[in-house]
């Protein structure tokens, strides 16, 4: 454990192994109880979900139910979901929906009344001078606090009182995406499904683009699929190598990429399929109707570079005129961002100029083999014409996730059963296309005090 404290970043390009016990210990999953979700920023919800003051939204980690509010236009608050008289939820949240929401002036506790402000301070006890005066300290009576912040629109919370702030927590992610603004994009669609698999399992799933020619194969004629990850401290990110230096460009190592032969052509039907076979989502509308036109706008033989960019400010041009201004990202920025991100310890960002397609997984109960597995996009839209969406729950089918998302679930449940095979020796994730998951492990086995450490394979 001492050695493989003294890995750096660098050291993850040397080939690493590590156990299942993460995976499918029961043990470990109580364990996480403890040592991982009340320490780390969790990301909750959106903030488009409360836009309201009373608005609530509650999120759910293991055992702990969080209640989330908008107490003023440009603040919220967060509490556990618990009343402090006898411990009943102030909001119910069955396991089978995704979470709840509502709008509240107050919270009342349907056992017996006790009401809280949505400040978390308590309003009202029955009889209170039947506890002869224990009931005055305030910290007795009020919710139990946690911490709460925003980053790209997205809320996060922690439950831990001395935890570092949430821009340190994310690093280097703060300033490489931020540039997209997030905040600025809406729900497109959300899912969400109970799923055969562990959360890591299910979330390690997103986390490199090694699995596309085995997993996705219908990709290969379209383009090449050689894959780069790269850590960033507790969060990493990969993108699309080019094996033939020539054709990379600003958006070559992210999913807007040109495909083979003919850019003007390939280009088109390579993000024609990714965007239908991947829920309608990993590009536009604007973005596919703007490539279809690449091979009547240009000639033969222009090359990769002019295609791309003759794609990217056709696209900004046609969703200006419908009221969508692009930010300003630079091809540096670009290059820098990659293709996805995984931020420590469950969230995924695919993240394109105004669009995001987003993952995350937390545990089902107290089953190591089940996670709640959820995928949503994100995208701008004109000012007043963003769709009214909600969570639905959906079967893992083509029929209601899209090929691509598909293919990913056939993986996730057949991993998780041929971890528990006796013929297992360890997995050998690959050392240059899939460090995001050794970071992971790495970080991960540090929280968890030393359970289900990475090693050398050379020890």
């Amino acid at each position: 454990m001492d050695k493989y404290r003294e890995l750096t970043d660098e050291d993850l390009g040397e080939p690493l192994t590590y156990p299942v016990e993460a995976f499918v210990s029961r043990k470990y999953a109580e364990q996480e109880k403890e040592l991982l979700w009340p320490k780390v920023w969790n990301m909750a919800a959106r903030e488009e979900d409360i836009p309201e003051v009373g608005d609530f939204i509650t999120y759910n980690i293991a055992d702990d139910s969080i209640v989330i509010i908008r107490v003023d236009d440009n603040e919220l608050r967060a509490f556990h979901n618990v009343c402090p008289h006898r411990g009943r939820q102030l909001v119910n949240t069955p396991d089978d929906v995704n979470c709840v929401t509502g709008k509240k002036k107050n919270f009342v506790c349907g056992f017996h009344g006790w009401t809280y402000d949505l400040e978390g301070n308590n309003t009202f006890i029955l009889d209170k001078d039947d506890w002869k005066g224990a009931l005055e300290k305030k910290e007795r009576t009020c919710l139990s606090p946690v911490k709460v912040d925003t980053w790209g629109g997205w809320i996060y919370i922690n439950m831990d009182p001395d935890c570092e702030p949430l821009l340190d927590f994310l690093g280097e992610v703060d300033r490489i995406l931020s540039p997209y603004q997030f905040e600025k994009m809406r729900y497109k669609w959300r899912q969400w499904a109970i799923y055969p698999c562990n959360w890591k399992t299910a979330i390690e799933a997103f986390m490199e683009p090694y699995h596309v020619s085995g997993t996705h194969s219908q990709l290969l004629k379209y383009g090449q699929f050689y894959a780069y990850s790269k850590p960033y401290g507790l969060h990493g990110v990969s993108g699309f190598d080019e094996r033939d230096a020539s054709k990379k460009t600003a958006q070559s190592s992210g999913v807007a990429r040109a495909g083979l032969g003919d850019p003007r052509i390939s280009t088109y039907e390579l993000a024609k399929e990714n965007y239908e076979t991947v829920n309608f989502a990993a590009s536009t509308e604007t973005l596919i109707n703007a490539a279809s036109r690449l091979k009547d706008e240009l000639p033969e033989g222009t090359p990769v570079q002019d295609v791309m960019s003759h794609w990217m400010k056709s696209a900004k041009a046609d969703d200006a005129k419908r009221g969508v201004i692009w930010p300003e990202i630079t091809p540096e920025q670009q290059s820098e961002a990659g293709l996805a991100w995984s931020l420590f310890p469950n969230q995924t960002i695919l993240q394109g100029i105004t669009f995001a397609l987003c993952y995350r997984t937390r545990p089902y109960k107290d089953d190591p083999n089940y996670c709640i597995f959820e995928s949503y996009a994100l995208e701008r839209f004109p000012e007043g014409e963003e769709p009214k969406t909600e969570w639905v729950y959906a079967e893992p089918t083509p029929e209601k996730w899209g090929k691509v998302l598909a293919q990913d679930f056939a993986n996730m449940e057949w991993v998780q059963k041929g971890m528990k095979s006796r013929g297992f020796r360890g997995t050998l994730p690959n050392p240059h296309q899939e460090q995001k998951i050794t970071n992971f492990h790495r970080h991960l086995t540090r929280y968890m005090n030393g359970a289900g450490a990475p090693k050398l394979l050379g020890d």
